[in-house]
């Protein structure tokens, strides 16, 4: 790679989550005048929640848009320029580093926090997305607390649905799992806790066509319909957990850093990627914790790891103190 001293920036972060957030803070505070562009999905998972119980210091709780507004406020409060908009495209080959945003608009920086997160996948009928945090949820550990004695569904087959099957019988009345097929793709020792625990059922060929019900605004019930016999029946249940898997959003960095086979960024070294000063944190780069508080540490982790980076940097190869001005935002 060819060094450069004209990058725009010293340091941008790429995502609006928890991940992204904290290391916008961090970067800020350590006098980086950060640049963080907020992505697809704006706020990350948690804009999708309702009550978050499980966040250090709110012993009451604070609802998923709330947090991440605040957080929002308090890394803008130290310095951080937020910019709404999407990367299309990124250079990390040539130095410094180069983002392309929607309009052709772009942005140079000699360091990259990336916190693009992960998508969970959904069951794509519509109703399911319409009742997430009324009763929808991809997360136990996040909302199994919601459910303490009541009948609940989880749709999916590996080793993740069994997970969560298995966590949520310390809330549920029932946990009823919903698969495809009529054996398990889950390995054999998680299919042996599923199978052992005696409030867990399976609904074995069958599909979940609909949730129930928009109209009240909560889940009362779901519509199967069975793949062998195409007959539907309903099945009563309080809540339901997609357990389907997640797809890390990482299309836009496929043949510069490397990726595990399922598509999530390798990480060594703390967050730190192939290419020195690129650094990856929360869901983008963790396939095992998925926590909104694992993903603020990380972030934290990314904004030290990139200060120490840019520290090693020669001065020649920094930005200038003031970032320019272009159009109407600061880049």
């Amino acid at each position: 790679m060819s060094a450069s001293p004209h990058a725009d920036r010293e340091v941008v972060v790429i995502g609006s989550g928890p991940a992204g957030l904290t290391a916008a803070l961090y970067a800020a505070r350590g006098n980086l005048r950060p640049l963080l562009i907020e992505g697809f999905e704006a706020g990350g998972q948690l804009m999708l929640t309702t009550m978050v119980e499980n966040w250090p210091g709110f012993r009451d709780g604070i609802m998923g848009p709330d947090l991440m507004g605040e957080m929002r406020a308090q890394a803008e409060r130290f310095g951080t320029e937020v910019l709404q908009g999407n990367v299309t495209s990124v250079d990390l080959r040539n130095r410094p580093f180069t983002l392309t945003l929607e309009g052709g608009r772009t942005v140079t920086t000699a360091a990259l926090i990336i916190a693009t997160g992960a998508s969970a996948r959904w069951l794509d009928i519509g109703s399911d997305r319409k009742l997430s945090g009324h009763g929808v949820s991809t997360c136990a550990t996040c909302d199994g607390y919601f459910f303490r004695g009541k009948p609940i569904a989880v749709v999916g087959g590996g080793d993740s649905a069994m997970e969560e099957a298995v966590y949520l019988t310390k809330f549920a009345s029932k946990v009823t799992v919903v698969h495809r097929r009529d054996t398990l793709r889950a390995s054999k020792i998680m299919q042996d806790k599923a199978f052992a625990n005696p409030k867990i059922d399976f609904v074995w060929d069958s599909e979940v066509i609909d949730v129930a019900d928009l109209d009240k605004g909560e889940v009362t019930h779901i519509v199967l319909r069975n793949l062998k016999t195409g007959q539907t029946s309903h099945l009563a249940v309080d809540g339901v957990f997609i357990a389907i898997g997640h797809t890390p959003n990482t299309s836009l960095f496929k043949g510069q850093l490397d990726l595990d086979p399922s598509g999530y960024i390798i990480t060594n070294g703390g967050t730190r990627t192939n290419i020195p000063g690129v650094f990856a944190a929360g869901d983008v780069q963790d396939h095992v914790y998925r926590q909104a508080v694992t993903a603020a540490g990380s972030g934290c982790m990314a904004a030290i790891d990139a200060e120490r980076y840019l520290e090693g940097l020669p001065a020649a190869d920094r930005p200038a103190q003031d970032p320019p001005v272009r159009g109407d935002i600061a880049v």
